[in-house]
């Protein structure tokens, strides 16, 4: 267990340093003013209408780092700071969420399958812990095996999510493919500019890789646990 708790802190600590690292480039490429003039959401529209995507709208949403883009409603969400600003940070946060938009408008494999997780996500990652730590408190009181089952269901639950947290990987780095891809292409930054994006975009997506990581850590923590009460 004392493992488990080293790999959960150094994990823990990771996510914290990236966190606070994409931070740190997204304020500094907030403040390198892109030279076309564009907002986040007249690139948004127009990397939209490059790709002949008519039923997406791009609209404003409260918030810092809420950006999102929802395929339910077809609504690219772009947080204050990237809706009306125009520098790199808002450029490269557009071109990101827009890059959802295309992936649903093409039925990209990987945005399809999680969008089928999350009705299943969001109600395993409320119960799921409960249930383990329940189903494990239950077979130590009694010898029916009840516990046990009720743990196990508890880590397919936990294992749902951890799938989807691996699953958000090739959406989220795809995504950013697609938006620096559009970027260059269509010579919307400088070469300052792109290489703004760009890394800002890296950082980004390493929130998502240390998430996943964490995840899968806790997994085969609770398998262990689960696996090891049966002896």
């Amino acid at each position: 267990m004392f493992g488990y708790y080293i790999i959960i802190g150094a994990i823990s600590l990771i996510s914290w340093l990236v966190s606070n690292q994409l931070k740190r480039k997204f304020e500094q490429y907030s403040k390198v003013q892109l030279q076309n003039g564009l907002s986040g959401k007249e690139i948004a529209e127009k990397m939209l209408r490059d790709h002949s995507i008519n039923d997406v709208k791009v609209i404003s949403t409260a918030g810092q780092l809420t950006d999102h883009y929802n395929p339910a409603n077809k609504t690219v969400n772009l947080s204050d700071v990237v809706y009306s600003q125009r520098n790199t940070a808002a450029a490269a946060v557009a071109a990101h969420e827009v890059g959802h938009a295309v992936q649903h408008a093409k039925a990209y494999k990987w945005l399809t399958m999680r969008s089928q997780l999350v009705p299943v996500v969001n109600i395993s990652s409320k119960f799921s812990i409960w249930l383990v730590i329940g189903g494990l408190a239950l077979g130590a009181a009694e010898t029916s095996g009840l516990g046990l089952y009720v743990a196990f269901a508890g880590l397919i639950m936990m294992g749902l999510a951890t799938l989807f947290s691996f699953i958000t990987l090739p959406v989220e780095y795809d995504a950013s493919n697609r938006a620096l891809a559009w970027l260059k292409t269509n010579n919307m930054l400088t070469s300052t500019e792109q290489d703004g994006a760009q890394d800002a975009l890296k950082w980004a997506a390493r929130t998502y890789l240390v998430a996943a990581l964490g995840s899968l850590a806790m997994l085969l923590y609770w398998a262990l646990r689960i696996l090891g009460g049966r002896k």
